[in-house]
């Protein structure tokens, strides 16, 4: 069976699953170059047919993300939106959310989203909607695959066929939910708000005020957190849900509100506070589902989930005896999620193929990209027999080198084939990538690819959870010196990626080389890409960064590129 699975939202993607195994997978955002791109993703899509090499006649089922999905927002869209949020017009827009008209417009997306697909060959009877948080189920569940386990399935985000949570219990491969938070209580989209409050970009520098909250004193934030908190109660009926209390208002339509919450709170204090907040009320939700159900074994998707300090402090809490976040968990990853669920529903879930990595892009051959070299005159390039031993001696002597070697990794972190890698001994490489190439904020940490023996060296993971896919932070061992400049500042907190050998052979063996000559097996690991454009997808992508930034050393493929 080969079902194509689509999310046609913010972030778009698409990928395709034969079989019971994801085949392939990709962002649109990666192919059109625009960050988060939204709507039907039509490069996406043919990519993935290229890649697992059918066509769209071969495709027995399309499962689209969402029974009702947004019109398409670019980020000024979006930031309008946000701004308006507390304006008379949206006072109107939330009215009218509880009418029938709400039904009526979702049927005119659906229709419209349905004439999208049909335009690019894809009849409307292949056709199906998956709920959207069970399509974060079902990617949480059916990525982990532990089918003879009861397992609690948990899903959080901003919002998504009107809920932002999900209770769920996997069990002998199928899913029951057990209960459901509607979109109104998001603790996602009060994240979102603080997010813009601050001038930043919501539903994109989360991230943002997650790394900046670690430098504010925690007496100074406990206010900001006390406030957020009061907003919020667990139901006492039923504590797997909570509700907003006092005068709060939708969260989606509480910029006045929580900007006068906010006013004239100091920029680190808030983020510090808001981190706190949300540790305090998914932690607490946990151990509430954990009692309801007395399942302590956990699979996490949605977007608030990309949150690692507060996948942390799930971890670590003695309740939870295992862990697993589907990788890249925002909605990108509900293509995988539509398509698991569709699988399921028509044949015997058991035979899937659990998640084993996420190099389901394109690759590119070192013929390919000596043709793409022969034809430009703005580098120097060589082919190097042993490319990574080449890249890791250029590491060893403080270089920074951007690696684009095999598949492209897919969602928001890159995990060695989409990479830009230094030493993370060496404190002046953080100001030269973020000054040089990524132009990133001064307080953004970086993150490590190790080898799987000094992770046990270097992180505290008394519970054996495995770590591929930088979504997890760790506490470390005072091991940490091997690695200053690839922790959190303040807490020492890494967000590994954990390479196995048979998971990308190149890439383990590039950090054996760097071993043999530092002693440490271990490398600093930031995406490839310039600040605010996606992670490089083609060669051309790779050789645009390096010529558009102080880049020195690329390894793309089997050659090294430099600037002429």
């Amino acid at each position: 069976m080969r079902i194509l699975g689509v999310h046609d939202g913010h972030n778009a993607a698409a990928c395709l699953f034969r079989d019971g195994r994801l085949r392939a997978a990709i962002q649109e955002e990666r192919l059109t170059r625009v960050k988060n791109w939204s709507g039907v993703p039509e490069k996406a899509i043919q990519t993935v047919l290229d890649v697992a090499r059918v066509g769209i006649d071969d495709i027995d089922i399309v499962a689209l993300n969402g029974n009702h999905m947004p019109y398409p927002k670019d980020r000024q869209a979006i930031m309008a939106e946000y701004r308006r949020s507390g304006s008379l017009q949206m006072s109107v827009k939330r009215f009218l959310r509880h009418t029938y008209l709400k039904t009526a417009y979702q049927d005119k997306r659906r229709r419209g989203r349905v004439a999208a697909l049909r335009r690019l060959g894809i009849p409307e009877t292949r056709v199906v909607f998956v709920d959207h948080h069970m399509a974060h189920a079902s990617a949480a569940y059916y990525g982990l695959g532990k089918f003879d386990e009861d397992i609690l399935v948990l899903t959080n985000d901003g919002a998504g066929d009107g809920l932002c949570a999900t209770v769920n219990i996997g069990r002998g491969g199928r899913l029951e939910r057990i209960a459901e938070v509607p979109e109104a209580e998001s603790i996602g989209n009060i994240y979102a708000m603080v997010t813009f409050i601050l001038g930043m970009v919501p539903l994109e520098h989360e991230y943002k005020l997650m790394g900046m909250a670690p430098y504010a004193h925690v007496e100074q934030a406990k206010p900001v957190y006390e406030s957020l908190r009061s907003l919020m109660e667990f139901d006492k009926t039923n504590p797997m849900l909570w509700h907003r209390v006092g005068d709060c208002p939708e969260t989606y339509f509480s910029y006045d509100y929580l900007n006068r919450l906010l006013e004239l709170k100091r920029f680190d204090t808030i983020c510090a506070g808001l981190q706190h907040f949300a540790e305090d009320m998914l932690t607490t939700w946990v151990k509430n589902c954990i009692e309801k159900t007395g399942l302590r074994k956990l699979a996490l998707s949605g977007g608030v989930f990309m949150n690692v300090k507060v996948n942390k402090a799930i971890m670590d809490l003695p309740e939870v005896d295992s862990l697993f976040i589907y990788p890249s968990c925002g909605d990108e990853t509900n293509a995988m999620g539509a398509a698991y669920w569709a699988y399921a529903q028509h044949t015997d879930p058991k035979t899937m193929v659990p998640l084993d990595g996420l190099y389901l892009g394109r690759s590119f051959e070192d013929e390919t990209i000596r043709k793409i070299l022969g034809d430009t005159d703005e580098f120097e390039w060589e082919y190097i027999d042993d490319i990574e031993a080449e890249v890791a001696r250029l590491l060893s002597e403080g270089e920074v080198v951007a690696r684009f070697k095999g598949r492209g990794e897919f969602g928001a972190r890159a995990l060695g084939n989409r990479s830009i890698l230094g030493d993370p001994c060496r404190n002046g490489v953080i100001r030269e990538i973020n000054d040089m190439i990524k132009s990133r904020d001064f307080w953004m940490p970086f993150a490590p690819s190790m080898l799987p023996e000094t992770a046990e060296e270097c992180l505290i993971n008394a519970k054996r959870i495995e770590a591929p896919y930088m979504i997890l932070a760790f506490d470390t061992t005072d091991k940490r010196s091997d690695l200053p400049a690839a922790l959190h500042p303040y807490d020492f907190t890494a967000r590994p990626q954990v390479v196995r050998k048979e998971a990308n052979p190149d890439y383990h063996r590039l950090i054996e080389e760097f071993q043999k000559r530092t002693g440490r097996g271990v490398t600093l690991n930031t995406s490839f890409n310039l600040h605010g454009y996606p992670i490089v997808d083609s060669p051309e992508d790779a050789l645009d960064v390096l010529k558009n930034s102080g880049l020195r050393n690329l390894a793309l493929g089997s050659y090294l590129v430099r600037k002429s």
